[in-house]
C-alpha cells in the first residue's frame, strides 16, 4: 500500500501497477452505475493523482464533505469527485493548497455551500485565479479584470495558460521545534501572519510539503502540532501516513498502534497498520488485521483490495480471487479495478488450464 513520492506516485499493497484512469469518470453518462457509487479517500486520491493528504486537506479546509462516515472513513459521492477534480485542475496554477484554498473561499464569499457552484468557473488568469461569468473574468474581490491580464485561461478552456505563481515569504519553523531537523524551511504566504503558525496552519502547512514529496519536513509540522495540542488520533493518523510514505515503516507501525490506542474504531489506521505488517512479513498479524476491519465495515473496498493482495502473495489463489471479486462488487470503477479484473482474468485461466490437464 505504502505510497511513495510524490502526489503522483502511489502504490498499493497488491503487486503490479496501479492502474489510473482519470478521465475516465467524466466520461460516465448519467444513468451509469458509477454515478450512484462512493469513493474512498484513497480511491479519490489515485483517480486525481494527487496524495491522500491533499484530499483530507481539502475536507478540512470545507472544499469537500464527505457523503458518509464510519469508523474514521470517509466515502464521497460522484458529486465530491467532479469538485475533486476541479480543484486538482487549478493546482496547476502554481499555487500551494493553503493559498488555493484560500482564494476559493474569496470567491464563495466563505459560503462553503457555494463551492461545488463556482469551481467549475474558476479559471487560470495569469498568475491568478479569476472567476468567469459569461464574457468576464472577476477577481477574487469581484471587480471586473481588464482583458490584457486575461492572457492565459488554463488549459481546460481551450488556451494555453501561464503557471508563473507569487513566491511565498518563507518561515522557519526551527525556533520551537525540537527536532533532529534544523534546516526545514516551511513556505509560508499570509503577510500578517503571527511568528509562529497555530496548528491549522501547521496542518495545512504539512499537507504542502506531502504533495511536494517533502515527508520529512512534513512529519516535523506535524510533531509541531502534537507538541503544541497533545495526543490526537487524526494527527497522529497524518504523522503515521507521512512516515509511512518516507519508508520509515518502524516508525509508521508505532504510530498506527498509538492512533489505534487513541481510538481503537479508527479502521483506517488499523488497514494501513496491516499493509505496513505485511511489508515487514508479519502477514499472519496483518491478515488478522484487515479480517477486523472488514468484520466492522465488510463495504469498505480498500481493505479487501488490501487482503487480496496479501494472499496473493502468500500463493492463497482462492482467498484472494474471494477478495478480488468482493472489492469489484464494491468499486468496480475504482482504479485499481482493471488490474483487479486482470488478476481474475489470470487466474480463470491457470483454472482452465488445470481442468484440462
Amino acid at each position: 500500500m505504502k505510497p511513495s513520492g510524490t502526489d503522483v506516485e502511489q502504490t498499493s499493497c497488491l503487486p503490479g501497477p496501479v492502474v489510473n484512469d482519470s478521465q475516465s469518470f467524466e466520461l460516465f453518462p448519467e444513468d451509469s452505475v458509477a454515478v450512484t457509487r462512493l469513493y474512498t479517500v484513497a480511491m479519490m486520491a489515485d483517480v486525481l493523482d494527487v496524495s491522500q493528504a491533499t484530499i483530507r486537506h481539502w475536507r478540512r479546509n470545507k472544499l469537500i464533505h464527505a457523503t458518509r462516515s464510519s469508523g474514521s472513513i470517509d466515502w464521497y459521492d460522484y458529486s465530491m469527485l467532479v469538485v475533486a477534480k476541479d480543484l486538482s485542475r487549478l493546482l496547476c496554477s502554481g499555487l500551494s493548497l493553503r493559498e488555493l484554498s484560500h482564494k476559493i473561499h474569496l470567491f464563495t464569499e466563505g459560503d462553503e455551500s457555494r463551492v461545488a457552484e463556482v469551481i467549475n468557473r474558476i479559471v487560470v488568469d495569469g498568475h491568478r485565479l479569476s472567476l468567469r461569468r459569461d464574457d468576464h473574468l472577476l477577481s477574487a474581490g469581484g471587480q471586473m479584470q481588464l482583458d490584457f491580464y486575461a492572457c492565459g485561461i488554463n488549459a481546460d478552456m481551450g488556451h494555453e495558460s501561464s503557471k508563473m505563481a507569487e513566491q511565498p515569504e518563507t518561515l522557519s519553523l526551527t525556533p520551537f521545534l525540537d527536532t533532529f531537523h534544523p534546516e526545514v524551511v516551511i513556505e509560508f504566504q499570509d503577510e500578517y501572519t503571527s511568528d509562529i503558525p497555530s496548528s491549522a496552519e501547521l496542518l495545512d502547512i504539512a499537507a504542502d510539503l506531502e504533495a511536494a514529496g517533502n515527508f520529512i519536513e512534513a512529519s516535523e509540522a506535524l510533531r509541531a502540532v502534537l507538541q503544541a495540542d497533545g495526543p490526537c488520533a487524526s494527527v497522529t493518523f497524518m504523522l503515521a501516513e507521512t512516515l509511512y510514505r518516507a519508508g520509515d515503516l518502524a516508525a509508521a507501525r508505532e504510530r498506527y498502534y498509538t492512533v489505534i490506542e487513541l481510538d481503537e474504531d479508527h479502521l483506517e489506521a488499523r488497514a494501513s497498520l496491516a499493509c505496513v505488517l505485511a511489508e515487514q512479513g508479519d502477514v499472519e498479524l496483518a491478515t488478522a488485521a484487515l479480517e477486523g476491519v472488514l468484520k466492522q465495515q465488510p463495504e469498505y473496498a480498500d481493505a479487501h483490495w488490501h487482503l487480496a493482495g496479501i494472499h496473493m502473495e502468500a500463493g492463497c489463489e482462492k482467498k484472494a480471487e474471494h477478495h478480488l471479486l468482493r472489492f469489484l462488487s464494491l468499486a468496480p470503477e475504482s482504479p485499481w479495478a482493471n488490474l483487479a479484473r486482470e488478476k481474475l482474468s489470470q487466474y480463470s485461466l491457470k483454472s482452465s488450464q488445470d481442468t484440462i490437464d
